[in-house]
């Protein structure tokens, strides 16, 4: 629901901390949040340093940042997912395979796009 509450410094305190509130909680619950962020803690770096021309670095280092973007998209669901139907149910199954599948395709895109930019190197 779309709040009408006037927007100011107080409320971006706030969505800061619920922000945080929600990295705290990838960090502390979902293994493959942590794996992927220690993947990209030298790989987005890295990227920035092998990149020739800024296109290049921003593709390499976004292409890396996308992956834990979307495992915190899929550990969210996830949750939603055992909340409502702690059963287990196809759909639920679905869901949650979905969610996979779209960490999985921004894992191949970073590979794709790290082996495009260093293959034209070579």
């Amino acid at each position: 629901m779309a709040s009408n509450e006037p927007r100011g410094p107080r409320q971006i305190l706030q969505a800061f901390r619920y922000s945080a509130q929600g990295l705290y909680a990838a960090w502390r619950h979902e293994a493959s949040f942590r794996m992927e962020i220690y993947l990209a803690t030298p790989l987005i770096p890295l990227g920035i340093y092998l990149g020739a021309t800024a296109a290049e670095r921003a593709l390499m280092a976004g292409s890396v940042l996308l992956v834990p973007m979307l495992e915190l998209l899929n550990g969210g669901l996830e949750a939603i997912v055992d909340k409502t139907t702690p059963e287990l149910h196809v759909l639920a199954g679905r869901a949650k395979d979905m969610g996979s599948a779209a960490v999985f395709f921004a894992m191949m895109n970073a590979a794709m796009v790290w082996s495009l930019v260093l293959w034209s190197r070579w």
